[in-house]
């Protein structure tokens, strides 16, 4: 099933998004690799403040590669989730609601989805290119030291994604493997 849907996400519809339901993303949503996760988590237990509000919002596993002229952003695919499966629980806990990336999550992550009614979607690995052409606007907001694994704010229209792990904990992987 084709589903629209905006940012920041609201919880009541992310409970109806199925696992396999194909959806288009409008709105603003965050980028942050593995080096932005370990600064974020050290910030937390430090007791500062996350670098952005992620109460709802969807964080996309993506380091983008350098804009070409006349362009916003780079080619902007997918990076490994699972490298992220470390971090998540607690940033699911703090009310973030979905993640973007590709590749399986740990049982822990699953059930960290479930207790928050989030989700995890898959973006398209090696489309980056043409991913990137729903991008509109990207802005770095913390940790510009990282280079490409820097926080940005992505403003993205009709950004193409499938509902892999939804909040009732079905996974599309495990049902076609």
């Amino acid at each position: 099933m084709d589903r629209h849907i905006t940012t920041p996400l609201n919880p009541e519809e992310v409970k109806t998004l199925q696992a396999g339901d194909y959806v288009y993303i409008t709105g603003e949503i965050y980028t942050a690799r593995d080096a932005a996760h370990k600064r974020m988590k050290e910030a937390l237990d430090a007791g500062q403040p996350l670098p952005m509000n992620i109460e709802n919002e969807v964080i996309y596993y993506m380091g983008p590669s350098p804009a070409r002229e006349g362009r916003v952003i780079g080619s902007a695919g997918p990076t490994t989730a699972s490298r992220m499966d470390k971090y998540t629980p607690e940033l699911l806990d703090l009310g973030m609601k979905g993640m973007i990336g590709k590749g399986k999550r740990t049982p822990e992550v699953t059930e960290a989805i479930v207790r928050n009614g989030g989700v995890y979607f898959a973006a398209v690995g090696g489309a980056g290119a043409l991913l990137s052409k729903q991008i509109k606007s990207a802005e770095v907001i913390a940790y510009d030291d990282l280079g490409t694994e820097a926080i940005r704010r992505l403003k993205v229209e009709d950004f193409p994604v499938i509902v892999v792990i939804d909040s009732k904990g079905n996974n599309l992987y495990e049902s076609i493997y």
